[in-house]
């Protein structure tokens, strides 16, 4: 396993957000979705392409408190603009189960 110094990974952005709009990814290649998160006031709403299709429908997304990295830049996929990554693990056949907060916490907050 690599190791990082503490002031790398404290240059990452790691945010709680809620899920405000999810649907199907036509043009993606592999199942996927668009998503739209609420990142609270200083960041406001980003887009990403998550294939979280196994584990999650559109509508099972909305209202989902997740973590997302907001500052790694912007990438197209397949000409939609994706502005963050959406954060979670793979389950043991590969789909990905989204990291989320229990209880909520304000759109936002900094993982630390």
């Amino acid at each position: 396993m690599m190791t990082i110094p503490y002031d790398d990974f404290a240059k990452v952005n790691i945010l709680s957000g809620t899920i405000i709009k999810a649907e199907v990814f036509e043009r993606a290649r592999k199942p996927a979705y668009k998503v739209w998160a609420d990142f609270g006031p200083e960041v406001g709403v980003l887009q990403t392409s998550a294939q979280v299709t196994i584990h999650y429908t559109p509508s099972s997304l909305i209202g989902r408190q997740i973590l997302g990295v907001t500052n790694l830049g912007t990438k197209n996929i397949a000409g939609f603009e994706s502005q963050f990554l959406l954060v979670g693990c793979e389950d043991l056949h590969g789909a990905v189960c989204l990291a989320t907060l229990d209880p909520k916490v304000g759109n936002g907050k900094r993982l630390f």
